[in-house]
Formats: structure tokens, C-alpha cells, sequence
């Protein structure tokens, strides 16, 4: 599991930032690509990784300003090109169903894949065998939506020691006892799986939250993230400017961090009125409230391991 960033900028592009775009890549889970927004040129960045657009079979807008929508229809249309078959399944603000249709009719766009649209509302979005994902509406201009998302525990590892104490020898034998609640033995004696397995693996926790004000409505949702991603458009002393146009500041993001006991903190939607050259001040403000905190750009990549 990693995150690659694709875009970090916030509003219009920059030399050095492209607008917002996420992948959550799933490989080894589910053998998939989850895409947290997709502003303009997303597809041209993706060239520039090791992503398969056909992996990608979830996207989630946060909301529907252009920054983190206006590429969605050409990445849909090039993953036809490129041997994408299977359903994708986009979640977004009421409207994103409209405005992906839409785009589709009138430039003459034939998938060769199926869509798959459902518009948000707070809770629960999903669950499968792997993953529980939750939203929750932020305060923003417009309905903007943060994601979370939580691994389930894994089974923890067979005691192979104590397998062999009871006489238990290697085998095909080890995998269906470690797969099975219960294995019936060649001897006929039943045994029970969670006799010889470790602590459960707990899983990981992602949180990604698009553009918002402070608020301390949030602490509960990204609470005991392994990796929260918070936009941080502003730095400390244009907190006014923050406020107005309904985004935060590096401080802020911090802040939220801290109170919420995350474990790692990532900017991104970093104004292009910052340079290059402001990166380490941005990173500094945010690191003297929590000091776990890393400033993204694009393609920058972040293994979040399995916990041990």
C-alpha cells in the first residue's frame, strides 16, 4: 500500500505543482488503484509513474471544483486505449454523474468499460473484505467530502513451533489450518485455528480530506490515522485568507493532527504562490505543532507498511 501523489497545487497549475490528484495504490490487497481526485492533466502525470490506468477501478471527487475535476473525462476516455475493461466506479458530490455524462455525449466518447456512479452522503460508503471507507462533508464553498479509509485486521501468524509440539509436520496442512476455523487432522482430531495463530495484524487507516476550513468537527473522523492528507493552501499569517476562501493553513492541518493522534501528516493543495524556495518554511510551520509532518509534491510516493 502507498500513496502517490499525482498533482499538490491548489487553483490553477504551477511549474512545479500540477492541481489535485491522489492514487492510492492496492496492489498486493486488491490488485487495484483507487484515484482521490483528478484535475486537469492527471493523465499526463500518471505517464510519468508506474501507474496502469486500467488498475484504477475506484474515483473519489472530494468536490467539484475544476482543480479536482477537470481531467476526469479524458483519464476515462485514454483508459479505454489502454486495456481498461472493468467496471470503475466513481463517488463524488451530487452532480459528478451529470458532469461526466455530459462531457462523455457531447465530445462523442464511447467507453469500452462500464461507470458506475454513486453521489455521496456522510457515513459508511462501503465495505468489502478488505477495506471499510466512510465520508464526511467538510466546510468548503461548495460540498467538499473527506474519505476514510480503514483496513480490517489480518490474521495473525501461525505459531509453527507450537504446530510441531503437537506433532504437526510442515505441509499443505499448514496453509487450511491457517485458513479454516477449525481442520480436521489426518488421525481424525480436531483442532481449532485461533489455538495456533498470533495477534491479529491490525490493519491501516488512510485518511484524505479535500479542501476545507478548520474545524474541529473533524477530529473524530480522521482519529488515530496511520496517514492523514490535509490540503494546507495557506501559510500561517494568511490565516484571514484561509478563512475567506474556505481552506486552511499549514497550522491548522497541524493542529487538527495533534488533537487527533495521526500518526503521520501530509500537505498538499499548496497555493502557487508559494515557490520552491518556501517548501522548508511551509514544512517548519507545521512541524512546530506536530513535528510528524511531511510537505508533499508531485510524485512524491509514501509506503504506508503493514503494522507488525
Amino acid at each position: 500500500m502507498e500513496l502517490i501523489f499525482l498533482g499538490t497545487g491548489s487553483g490553477v497549475p504551477s511549474k512545479e505543482r500540477n492541481v489535485s490528484s491522489l492514487a492510492l495504490t492496492l496492489l498486493q490487497e486488491q490488485n487495484s488503484i483507487w484515484l482521490f481526485d483528478c484535475g486537469e492533466s492527471t493523465q499526463h502525470q500518471i505517464l510519468r509513474t508506474s501507474i496502469k490506468p486500467r488498475k484504477i477501478n475506484k474515483v473519489f471527487i472530494t468536490h467539484l471544483h475544476g482543480d479536482h475535476l477537470f481531467g476526469l473525462p479524458g483519464l476515462l476516455s485514454s483508459r479505454s486505449f489502454q486495456g481498461g475493461n472493468d467496471l470503475l466506479t466513481i463517488y463524488g458530490p451530487t452532480g459528478i454523474k451529470e458532469y461526466v455524462e455530459t462531457s462523455l455525449q457531447i465530445s462523442g466518447t464511447h467507453l469500452t468499460y462500464p461507470l458506475q456512479f454513486i453521489e455521496l452522503s456522510e457515513g459508511k460508503l462501503f465495505e468489502d473484505d478488505t477495506f471499510k471507507v466512510y465520508c464526511k462533508k467538510l466546510h468548503h464553498g461548495i460540498s467538499s467530502y473527506g474519505f476514510r479509509i480503514e483496513e480490517k485486521d489480518k490474521p495473525g501468524e501461525l505459531l509453527v513451533s507450537k504446530l510441531k509440539e503437537k506433532g504437526i509436520s510442515p505441509g499443505p496442512l499448514y496453509q487450511q489450518i491457517k485458513e479454516q476455523e477449525t481442520t480436521i487432522l489426518p488421525n481424525g482430531q480436531s483442532i481449532a485455528r485461533s489455538d495456533f495463530l498470533g495477534p491479529d495484524k491490525k490493519g491501516r487507516t488512510i485518511s484524505i480530506l479535500g479542501d476545507t476550513r478548520r474545524t474541529g468537527t473533524n477530529t473524530e473522523f480522521v482519529l488515530d490515522s496511520d496517514v492523514l492528507v490535509h490540503e494546507a493552501t495557506f501559510n500561517r499569517e494568511n490565516e484571514d485568507l484561509a478563512d475567506q476562501y474556505f481552506h486552511s493553513t499549514t497550522v491548522q492541518a497541524a493542529t487538527l493532527a495533534k488533537d487527533s493522534s495521526v500518526r503521520q501528516l501530509v500537505l498538499t493543495h499548496i497555493s502557487s504562490r508559494y515557490q520552491k524556495q518556501d517548501s522548508q518554511d511551509l514544512v517548519r510551520e507545521a512541524q512546530s505543532i506536530f513535528s510528524n509532518t511531511k510537505l508533499a509534491h508531485d510524485f512524491f510516493v509514501m509506503d504506508i507498511p503493514t503494522k507488525k
